[in-house]
């Protein structure tokens, strides 16, 4: 189990949702459903955006990429989940365990710009209309998603180091159903300051600058709408950014509490209720952001039912 030169554990132990232990083939159905769901609803929406070009526009374009890094997020972490909660296969390897921490951490912070981006996007197709085609265009999407790329790149490959460099003498235990920075460095036997800081920095630098910019997007693009005289003008714009806000919330709330209570609950609040509320937030917001899209997004709502259509006509057609 140690290796004394270095003094690195050669594997760790997710023990899963502690005090539910009983409970983990139960709990292995809702979760097996919404993965399964998550999957097939992200690829749906990457397949119609990806086959319709008249989709080929920006909105609809970072919408697929948001899919992308839903189903990346979520496959990161619920197969080793289901395989604890079906063959008790709590083992995973040292080396294993930094790379789930590198991807997890990196599809959320890609995440997070994608998020913002698209509320750049409705504040341009807004706010200035006529300039819109115009500047964002298929050159300066591509920007985005290689400043995308490369923020998460190097802002979370640190993360990756710092772990490296811990000893780990003692237990290699971790209580969760995934590895994660905080739950890896916790069984760390030396001082994991720079850890917790570096944590902080990046959270502030990221996280919590792409929400003011998210906000203050909005708050111009509200601004801008109470401004139209048309009611009818009003709430199409509202509309169009209903489902973006959704999925903003879904996104940004449950990583916050996950956050602050790695840092600051963990003392006071359950492992049992933090785990699990971890397990959901890689889950649910993935599973849910495809439903959410589908069902507010007309153009490609009709979409999807005219494939469903041909594939149900090529089928009677074949029989």
């Amino acid at each position: 189990m140690l290796n004394i030169s270095t003094f690195q554990v050669e594997y760790f132990l997710l023990m899963g949702i502690p005090g539910l232990e009983e409970s983990h083939l139960l709990l292995s159905i809702p979760f097996c459903i919404m993965y399964v769901m998550d999957l097939i609803g992200n690829s749906i929406l990457i397949l119609v955006i990806g086959r319709n070009e008249t989709l080929h526009q920006p909105m609809y374009l970072f919408l697929m990429m948001l899919a992308t890094c839903d189903i990346l997020l979520s496959s990161t972490t619920v197969p080793k989940t289901l395989c604890i909660f079906w063959f008790n296969s709590h083992t995973i390897s040292f080396n294993g365990c930094l790379v789930q921490t590198f991807f997890i951490h990196f599809n959320f912070a890609t995440e997070s710009a994608i998020l913002v981006s698209m509320a750049y996007d409705r504040y341009y197709a807004i706010c200035h209309p006529l300039t819109y085609t115009s500047t964002i265009t298929g050159s300066f999407i591509r920007k985005i998603i290689i400043f995308a790329l490369l923020r998460s790149i190097f802002t979370i490959t640190p993360f990756v180091f710092l772990l490296y460099r811990l000893p780990y003498e003692g237990s290699n235990v971790i209580e969760h159903t995934y590895c994660e920075h905080m739950s890896m460095a916790r069984l760390a036997t030396a001082d994991i300051l720079v850890n917790v800081v570096y944590g902080l920095i990046i959270a502030t630098c990221d996280t919590v600058v792409d929400m003011i910019l998210i906000v203050v997007s909005y708050v111009v693009i509200i601004r801008a709408v109470l401004r139209l005289q048309s009611s009818e003008a009003r709430l199409k714009s509202f509309n169009t950014c209903t489902s973006h806000v959704c999925v903003i919330i879904l996104f940004y709330i449950p990583a916050f509490f996950s956050f602050i209570i790695h840092r600051v609950g963990h003392k006071y609040i359950s492992p049992r209720f933090h785990i699990l509320l971890a397990n959901l937030y890689v889950i649910v917001p993935p599973m849910m952001n495809p439903i959410i899209y589908g069902v507010k997004t007309r153009e490609i709502r009709q979409r999807v039912v005219a494939m469903f259509c041909r594939v149900c006509i090529g089928d009677r057609q074949e029989r």
